[in-house]
């Protein structure tokens, strides 16, 4: 056997197979290459395990856990607006297009200033990796340069950052202070945008990643959808939009176009493997059969659903079907930058849609039937969920996947989890952990084989 690795790490690791099924890596060295992909995992049984074990104890590139400490993998946001961080937990009390045209344009269009726009995103890119989020698929603005600009903070900061140059080029639509100045421009500008993005990716280690990326289609002609499906297809991009959101946006697509959100997107080519669609709470059976088809990803924002989407998102279902599914926090509709929280109001959520919320109902009546997800697969949907939507090898604690983890700590001094028998099981333990950790309890996060961010 190769002993050559160029890190090992030791410790027990949380891992998710299938949406409803962890498997607990019990003391397990997790052995690394050069570039950060896990090359072994040996289990303590295993005849190599004490030989390598032995050659790397003691060593520089050997990591060994303390008692208390596991290692779960980094979690993936499928769905974040980068420039509303400056005003994440504000105006949660508004209709979504009152909510937009009040707030957030006006807010969107100060990245202009790439000096604001510096300060915003990088302290928004420190606080996702603090919360254990090593992947995140950003929604940045119009403007090219602020858009780029968050990729290259995302590179240097070491989170896998997927970014948007976000697409608004209908002038009956969008405000004239915060649009595209025309639909050629805006094809344009993202053609660009993506060929710095694939530049800037060759030389960063985790990786950086352009995004086709139109706001939603109330935002967007028909001559720039197609447009940038073609681009899409060009450069072979990944694309993100939001579908079905709200009973506003719905009906609109609807009115506009007479056909679904599902349906006008695939026309345009934006329905693809490498898609990302955020909320589609109102998909049909046959939207839901389409996404399944074509390989469509959903961003479940679970949070964000409850203030600006008009309904629970039936995550169960869509999964029963064969749709991925991975979390998005929707920052800033929704108002936490952690993952944590979004598994907790997903499960929390989903509850609610089985046994429904009008009490003056009879209970039969009430709810909607094998709706409930455990906290299993709300794990799932964090991690491996995530990582199946962007077709990457992340996610996942398994050999040949990447090296993206969270070191957590239950012994954490004033972030102690309540954990006072001995014998727990490791389900147990793990729900334990995703119900009550703090960021507090996050001591280091790694990406790509290095440590990006340590907790002292």
């Amino acid at each position: 056997m190769d002993y050559s690795f160029e890190k090992v790490f030791r410790g027990t690791a949380f891992t998710s197979r299938l949406p409803q099924e962890v498997r607990a890596l019990e003391d397990c060295l997790f052995c690394l290459d050069a570039e950060g992909l896990i090359r072994r995992i040996l289990h303590p049984q295993d005849l190599e395990y004490a030989k390598v074990l032995a050659a790397y104890s003691g060593r520089d590139s050997f990591r060994e856990l303390s008692d208390g400490q596991y290692f779960l993998p980094g979690f993936i946001d499928l769905h974040i607006h980068a420039p509303q961080w400056a005003q994440a937990g504000t105006a949660m009390d508004i209709p979504l297009q009152d909510w937009l045209d009040t707030y957030t344009f006006p807010l969107e269009s100060k990245f202009s200033d790439l000096d604001f726009a510096r300060k915003v995103y990088q302290d928004l890119v420190t606080t996702l990796l603090a919360n254990g989020t090593t992947t995140a698929l950003y929604f940045a603005t119009i403007h090219k340069e602020a858009s780029y600009l968050l990729a290259q903070i995302c590179a240097d900061k070491g989170q896998r950052g997927f970014v948007g140059k976000v697409v608004m080029d209908d002038k009956e639509k969008n405000p004239e202070y915060y649009r595209d100045e025309s639909t050629e421009a805006a094809l344009a500008d993202t053609e660009s945008f993506i060929q710095q993005v694939l530049e800037l990716n060759k030389t960063t280690k985790q990786g950086v990643y352009p995004v086709v990326t139109p706001r939603f289609i109330p935002s967007c002609t028909d001559e720039a959808l197609a447009g940038l499906g073609e681009l899409a297809k060009k450069y072979d991009t990944h694309i993100q939009s939001h579908c079905s959101e709200s009973d506003w946006e719905h009906h609109f697509v609807h009115e506009r176009m007479n056909k679904s959100d599902a349906y006008a997107l695939h026309e345009m080519g934006l329905l693809q493997d490498k898609a990302v669609m955020a909320h589609a709470v109102f998909l049909s059976d046959e939207d839901a059969g389409l996404f399944a088809e074509t390989g469509t990803a959903i961003a479940h924002c679970p949070i964000s659903n409850v203030f600006f989407s008009n309904g629970v998102l039936p995550a169960a279902r869509f999964t029963q079907k064969g749709i991925d599914i991975g979390l998005g926090t929707d920052i800033s509709g929704g108002f936490s930058p952690s993952l944590y929280d979004n598994i907790r109001q997903a499960v929390i959520a989903a509850r609610m849609l089985e046994e429904g919320v009008d009490s003056a109902l009879p209970a039969a009546e009430r709810g909607l039937p094998k709706s409930r997800i455990s906290a299993n697969e709300a794990f799932y949907y964090a991690t491996a969920g995530g990582g199946q939507s962007l077709s990457l090898p992340i996610g996942r604690l398994e050999e040949n996947y990447i090296w993206d983890v969270q070191v957590i700590d239950v012994n954490t001094p004033n972030a102690k989890l309540p954990i006072f028998d001995a014998e727990i099981s490791i389900e147990d333990l793990l729900h334990k952990i995703l119900f009550l950790s703090r960021p507090e309890n996050i001591r280091e996060v790694w990406v790509q084989g290095e440590c990006v961010h340590k907790r002292t």
